[in-house]
């Protein structure tokens, strides 16, 4: 089987995680500058089977979409031009960074290492990764 690769699409950095090849468990891969995402994501894909990107759906409370979908949706349009044969789905990342921090608080992290955004974005991808795992075996 292949890889899945989540990513937690940010205005200065994303984080990114990846499935097992099993696609049973998520791990958080890394945090790259937004500005290198395209080309990381080319590379990783060129060396590692990849059978779809998960980009998260920043959403309100409300239901509507949040201020970033206007940089997410630039991006996603352009990733799929260049990786037309990848499917590329959204995935509902509400409350990612509160249950990375919650995670963070609870495996004993020191609060300076807890203020660490790029941490936080890559476990935020990852929780995003391991829901949607789930949810597929809920589903299987």
């Amino acid at each position: 089987m292949s890889r899945i690769l989540a990513i937690d699409y940010g205005k200065k950095r994303t984080g990114i995680a990846v499935s097992d090849t099993l696609q049973m468990i998520a791990n958080g891969l890394t945090t790259v500058p937004t500005h290198e995402l395209l080309a990381f994501i080319l590379d990783y894909v060129g060396k590692e089977p990849v059978e779809r990107i998960l980009v998260g759906l920043p959403k309100q409370m409300n239901n509507e979409a949040s201020e970033n979908m206007k940089r997410i949706e630039p991006f996603v349009r352009l990733l799929k031009k260049k990786l037309p044969e990848m499917p590329v789905e959204y995935v509902d990342e509400r409350f990612t960074s509160v249950l990375a921090h919650r995670t963070m608080r609870e495996a004993g992290l020191k609060k300076k290492d807890r203020q660490n955004k790029a941490l936080v974005d890559e476990i935020s991808a990852t929780i995003i990764l391991q829901s949607y795992l789930e949810n597929k075996r809920f589903i299987l």
